[in-house]
């Protein structure tokens, strides 16, 4: 797919997230809105994965790590064929599969459970590792928010990848400055992050990661190391009264924000 139509797929995947957690009464949105620009371009043109067989050994492999923002990627799954569309209705709900965590067991094309943060880029990181030692092609990717990156076992992580030189790995960081709470630069603020990177053997690329021309040559990026992606996105992309406000990190809108929110994300399909 050409990046105006994963525009396209990106903005009915906000406008149905959206819907699935004010049903819900509860999510992450405005990291979900943040991140799904690169989801969708993993799903819908970079990952090699087959949805009728989600196991299938010379699959790519994906990990959000920042796994809070599940909802975001049940809509993409669910789009791509690893299960009906209609389940999405039942985020949250009583013995719903579709929890606030992704969960591997129960869930077709989730690779690890993931919320507690820091631990999606170590085990990303054994995946790729694996892949070299027993000659598999698949490429790996993780998805970490930038918050997240303040998490020490991220950096071993880093250092680890460059050591074993796994340049069948690629981290995209979605770097929206907020994590719950607070802005990145009051609480503990990594940024730079392309330095940091560099400095520890990495490849990097720097982008704006709610914009597909940029996003989709980064993640099809192929070099001798490991590859980091700086996604600069927005949180809570896609809606005014959302961007960039830390309020929405983990917040349901009311009646007369859904419609607001319905409309300006329908304006743009």
């Amino acid at each position: 797919m050409q990046p105006n139509e994963l525009e396209l797929i990106a903005r009915q995947i906000r406008l149905r997230d959206l819907q699935a957690v004010y049903e819900a009464g509860a999510g992450h949105i405005g990291g979900e809105m943040s991140v799904i620009d690169l989801l969708t371009a993993l799903y819908f043109r970079t990952l090699r994965v087959w949805p009728d067989q989600p196991k299938h050994p010379d699959r790519d492999r994906f990990v959000l790590s920042k796994g809070h923002t599940a909802c975001a990627l049940y809509v993409v799954l669910a789009k791509r064929g690893f299960f009906p569309e209609e389940e999405v209705a039942t985020f949250l709900k009583p013995h719903s599969r579709l929890n606030g965590h992704p969960n591997c067991n129960k869930v077709p094309g989730v690779e690890t459970n993931t919320g507690p943060l820091g631990h999606g880029l170590p085990v990303a990181v054994g995946m790729a590792k694996a892949a070299k030692l027993s000659g598999a092609s698949y490429h790996t990717y993780v998805i970490t928010g930038d918050g997240e990156m303040q998490e020490g076992s991220n950096w071993e992580a880093i250092m680890a990848a460059a050591q074993f030189g796994l340049d069948n790995l690629t981290l995209i960081i979605d770097h929206n400055r907020f994590q719950q709470g607070a802005a990145l630069t009051d609480t503990n603020n990594i940024a730079p992050l392309r330095p940091k990177l560099e400095a520890f053997g990495w490849d990097v690329s720097e982008i704006n990661g709610n914009a597909m021309a940029e996003v989709v040559p980064a993640l099809e990026h192929r070099g001798t190391k490991p590859h980091c992606i700086v996604a600069h996105t927005n949180k809570g992309h896609g809606i005014s009264f959302m961007q960039d406000t830390v309020d929405w990190h983990h917040k349901v809108p009311n009646k007369q924000q859904y419609e607001i929110a319905v409309k300006e994300l329908s304006e743009a399909l």
